[in-house]
């Protein structure tokens, strides 16, 4: 009989919750990066993982955890925290701190900070990146972020109308602040994932969009998702374009 992991999320914390039981190996690794990139594709602060039912024949399996933690390093940077492990050295190779129990875990991580994280479902239609923008310069101005407004709204309309023109697929903009720097994402229902291969001659249409994200932003990228994907770059006020 084939193994598997099954897994529930807990949004009712003042963190996302994942729980995790079944058997961990090759067989079950694929869905369980899947579960835990869509919990962070939502940008939460922090994510919660409990292993307490989830059995580890083979230890090489764990590279699954470790794959997340650095695939989600720069974006959405959540604070990912173990607990439930029957053996703390074992998890702890995954280099997510480890706690014993679910109550630990949540007092090590505190409150989250209020009002730092915001999102807009959009439409693929014309008008969407308008809304976008007014979004960012709302949250910006309540953030007393003005400096990153004009850059961050460059990024988030080239991020939607990529959308809007090319996955014709619902979406979700994401905002945070982390400090002095601003992250603009966006989430789509395309697999396809962006390239970019530098300056596009002067005589070329279009090819641009991503160009302009690279210029205004410190770094962004693209996390894939089983149903689509994360375009996501950083933004900050003293940043100097070359």
């Amino acid at each position: 009989m084939p193994s598997e992991v099954r897994h529930l999320v807990d949004r009712g914390q003042s963190f996302p919750l994942v729980r995790l039981t079944g058997v961990l190996d090759g067989g079950t690794v694929a869905p369980v990066r899947s579960t835990l990139l869509d919990v962070l594709a939502g940008q939460p602060e922090a994510v919660v993982v409990d292993v307490a039912g989830l059995r580890v024949p083979r230890h090489d399996a764990l590279a699954v955890l470790r794959e997340v933690r650095d695939e989600t390093r720069d974006w959405p940077a959540a604070r990912l925290v173990l607990c439930g492990a029957t053996d703390g050295t074992l998890w702890q190779s995954t280099g997510w701190p480890v706690w014993p129990d679910a109550p630990a875990a949540f007092a090590s991580l505190g409150s989250p900070g209020a009002g730092l994280r915001v999102g807009l479902e959009l439409q693929p239609v014309t008008g969407a990146a308008r809304r976008a923008r007014e979004l960012i310069t709302e949250t910006c101005l309540r953030w007393d972020r003005p400096a990153v407004t004009g850059d961050a709204c460059i990024v988030a309309t080239e991020m939607v109308n990529n959308v809007v023109a090319h996955a014709r697929t619902p979406m979700r903009v994401l905002l945070a602040r982390h400090g002095d720097t601003v992250s603009v994402a966006v989430r789509d229902g395309s697999p396809v994932i962006p390239r970019f291969s530098g300056p596009v001659a002067a005589t070329a249409y279009g090819g641009r969009g991503l160009l302009l994200i690279d210029a205004v932003s410190v770094r962004w990228g693209c996390l894939p998702l089983a149903d689509g994907k994360v375009v996501w770059a950083h933004l900050t006020p003293d940043r100097i374009t070359v």
